[in-house]
Formats: structure tokens, sequence, C-alpha cells
């Protein structure tokens, strides 16, 4: 009850509520125009919130990160462009619909079933809380060390790229976490003389590079590229008879999503994904998914928006990120002095809290305002990106700029944004070297805090069961997918030799 209050009480702070406003409006925005995604936008507006007091900064990252799931099936509809990769799902049904003249049907099912969805996954992130609690008296630097080496082998795990080269670029991007000076041995790492880089290289710059810069790079190849483009006319709230219709699939898919959301590095487009697949499989007529069954719109927008506030579990739970967008937000609470981890749901609940209300807000706010706003919102699919990517490329320099009013940072943020692009050129993602960046520091921290205790007998860790448990599931992940792998090519081997024969 007490946490309850505590979140009215934020959203009370008329300062406060105007930041979830001016969040969710930006998140919509930049959730319909393709190529900018949540990710992007949060890392433009990182280097804005460090001088923030820390709940309204807050407040703004969770509500663009909210709204941002909401407004990604306006472009995936009406251009078959999807506004983020998680909205991709809904192309396959939204775009038919459309091209029938069902936009606004499309839109409106799209709305409310991504507004079921994300309220449900604040709903389960609050439920979560108080066990979470708990479990934070357990916690000290051993436990932590362990969890943020289990956080760095889910890397493997992240994006499209293989394993191998997710590991590549975590290590990559730990061994950037090292460079500064040693705290314990004041002894300088791959400073290479420089004093700008003894106290380490700030990650905020590093991230607005890695996903802003090396986007509008990549983006930069396709200006001239245009698409078709269907007028909406009027939105239309669903009918009874298409809520009879989608009700399971709504149901079903907010569950996966949030599900979903909790596991490390799975994200939303694995739980659209999921959910669709289930939903054709659930459904009594799956020979009209991918030509225009409603169905198909429901079920991966409300996993897509349940999976945004399970993504926040881990993420602030384990300090584990559970999507690309919430490494960036990951970065937000700790340049603002939070560390995540279960200590934070005793140490500090306001912050938790906050969280939950922004959140909750946002998802409200963006189902008004998709509704009422549809027509305004269709047409900033139309900006041109002669406008929209120089925009970007400003915002980038100045955010940068701004964090300590030095050129390095710009440096710094031109150098992550070319070495993005090169990365995502040779089929490298971006996002390890963040994870790897954020977590390989915390890790070295906990790491050494925890020697400290054991006067530095490394092998005590093995009198902490939760450690132990960690270190466990760490050598798990790593093990277990190569090995099914491998058993799935045997399996194949019988079958293909008698092919052969």
């Amino acid at each position: 009850m007490e946490g309850f209050l505590t979140g009215i009480a934020v959203l009370l702070d008329p300062y406060i509520m105007l930041m979830v406003v001016l969040g969710t409006i930006g998140g919509i925005i930049v959730g319909i125009l393709p190529g900018i995604g949540s990710t992007m936008a949060i890392a433009l507006l990182l280097p804005f919130t460090v001088t923030m007091e820390p709940i309204p900064a807050l407040a703004v990252l969770a509500s663009l990160f909210s709204a941002n799931a909401y407004s990604g099936a306006i472009p995936a509809i009406l251009v078959n462009t999807p506004g983020s990769g998680s909205s991709t799902v809904t192309c396959w049904d939204g775009y038919p619909m459309a091209k029938r003249g069902e936009a606004g049907k499309a839109l409106g099912m799209a709305t409310v079933a991504s507004g079921i969805g994300g309220i449900f996954s604040v709903i389960v992130f609050v439920l979560a809380a108080p066990a979470l609690a708990r479990l934070a008296y357990e916690f000290g630097p051993p436990e932590y060390f362990a969890m943020y080496i289990f956080g760095l082998s889910m890397l493997a795990s992240i994006g499209a790229s293989s394993p191998v080269k997710n590991l590549v670029a975590g290590a990559f991007g730990i061994l950037l976490a090292t460079v500064g000076i040693d705290i314990m041995t004041s002894t300088e790492r791959f400073t290479f003389g420089m004093p700008e880089l003894t106290s380490g290289i700030q990650f905020v710059p590093v991230l607005v590079g890695l996903f802003a810069i090396s986007e509008l790079l990549e983006q930069s190849e396709r200006l001239n590229q245009t698409v078709e483009h269907i007028k909406l006319k009027v939105i239309q709230l669903p009918t009874r008879d298409d809520y009879r219709k989608c009700w399971k699939a709504i149901a079903g898919s907010s569950l996966i999503g949030a599900f979903v959301g909790i596991l490390p590095a799975a994200g939303g487009t694995v739980a659209a994904l999921i959910s669709y697949n289930e939903a054709k499989r659930w459904s009594s007529h799956p020979e009209e998914f991918g030509k225009g069954a409603i169905e198909g719109v429901a079920a991966p927008e409300a996993a897509n928006n349940a999976s945004s506030g399970g993504d926040m579990v881990p993420t602030l739970a384990l300090g584990i990120p559970g999507s690309a967008a919430t490494a960036v937000v990951l970065a937000g609470l700790l340049a603002q002095g939070v560390r995540p981890g279960p200590h934070l749901f005793n140490e500090q609940p306001h912050f938790i809290y906050a969280i939950f209300a922004t959140m909750m807000a946002a998802n409200v706010l963006c189902i008004w305002m998709c509704l009422a706003g549809a027509k305004i919102w269709s047409r900033v699919t139309l900006m041109p990106n002669t406008f929209l990517w120089p925009t970007v490329f400003v915002l980038a320099v100045v955010g940068s700029y701004s964090l300590d009013q030095t050129m390095v940072d710009v440096y710094i943020m031109l150098a992550a944004g070319f070495l993005g692009y090169v990365m995502r050129r040779f089929g490298y993602s971006p996002v390890p070297v963040a994870m790897g960046l954020l977590l390989g520091g915390l890790a070295e921290n906990s790491l050494k805090q925890a020697l400290l205790i054991f006067d530095r007998q490394w092998w005590l860790f093995g009198t902490r069961p939760i450690a132990m448990l960690l270190f466990g599931l760490t050598a798990a992940a790593l093990i277990a997918p190569p090995l099914i792998m491998r058993m799935r090519g045997r399996q194949r081997l019988p079958d293909e030799a008698f092919e052969d024969d």
C-alpha cells in the first residue's frame, strides 16, 4: 500500500507529470518514424537527463520507453514499414487490412491490444517487486559479481548475430570498461597518455554513437527511398465481434509477452513472433493469417507491449537488460547514481514506484493519445529523411558535448558511431558492446569488493549458494546452445542420408 501511495504522489507532482506527458508524446513520435526506435531515442535523450533530478529523469525515460511500443504499429499498418523491430509482425496482417480499406479498424485494435498488454505488464512488474525486495537480503558483492557474469553470458543470445560474434563484441565492450585508473592499484589502463581517459570512458557518448550515429550512417544509404502510404480516414474502435474474435489472442499474448520480457535478452520481437504463432495455432481460421486477420494485429501488439514491462524486471532486479532499449535505460539509471539489483527494491524503493507509476500513466495516456490523434500521428510518417537525420546528428553532438562541456565526449561519440556502423556492415550487433561496457565495470567492482571480503581467497565463492547457482546458470547458458545445435545436426543426418540414398 505504501508503494502505491508513493506512486500516486509521484504523479501528483506537476513537473513530473509534465515529463510523463512529454516522454509519452516523444515516444509516440519516435515510434512512428521508421528507423528511429526507442533505443536510439533514449540514447539521444540520455545526455539531457543527466543534469535533471533523478525521478523526473527516470519519468521521462520510462514513459518514452513505454509509449514507443504503441506507435510502431502506425507505420507498420499504413506504410508496411515497422516503427520498431517488435512491430515487424504487425505488418503481416495490418498492412493487408489497410490495403482493403480497414486501416482505421486495424489501428483501433492495435491501440486497444497494446493498452491491455502494457497495463498487464506493469501489474506483473508491481506484483514481482515484493519478492525481489525479500531476495535483496541474500545479496552481497559475491552474488552481484555472479549476477553480472550471468548477465554477460546472455550476450551470446542477443540479436540476430551469431553467438561467437556477440561474444567478441561483448568482450570489446568489457575492454572499454577497463579504460582508466584502477582504483585499487592506481595503475593506468589503456589511457595512452591521454589525461582525458584517466577517469574512464563515459558510457553515454558511446551509447549515443552506437545506437544513433551508426543508425544515421546506415539510413543515409536510403535517403531517397520512397514507400507507398495509405491515407488514414478515421480510426475505429473494435466492435463486440472484434473483441469476441480477439480476446483469447490478447489474453494469451499478454501472458506470453510479460513472460518473454522477463527473460534477459529476449525482448519484444521474440514475444511478438511467439504470440503470433500461438494466436494462429489457436485460431479457428488460421488460413486468414497473413492476409489481413484482425487477430494477427492484436496478438503481436499485446505481446510486444506486455514485454516492455517485463523487460524492466531483469533490468532493475538483476542489472541485466531485457532488451537493447532497456540497456540504454540501465545507462540512465547508472548516470543518476541508481545501482540496479535486488537491493534497489529496499534501499531506493521510491525509484521503483516512480517507474511503476510513470509507466502506468504512460500506458493510459497512450491509449487516449493514439485514439484521439491517430490522423495527426499518421502524418508524421511523411516526415522526410532529409530533415530527420540531420536533426538526429545535431542532437547527438549537442547531447554528448553537454555532459562535461568537452569535445572529447563528442569525439568518443563519433568514433563509437563509426564503429557501430562498421559492426553492422559485418554482421555484428552493437548491443553486446553496450552491455559489455555497462556490466563489465559493475562486475569488476563487485569482484574487487568480494575479494576484499574473502581476503583474496577466491575459492570462498563456493561457500555462497546463490553465487554458485548463478555461476551454474552462466555455465549452462554458454554450454547449452552449442550442444543443442550439435544434437539437432546429428538428428538431421539420418534423414539426409536417407534422402541421398
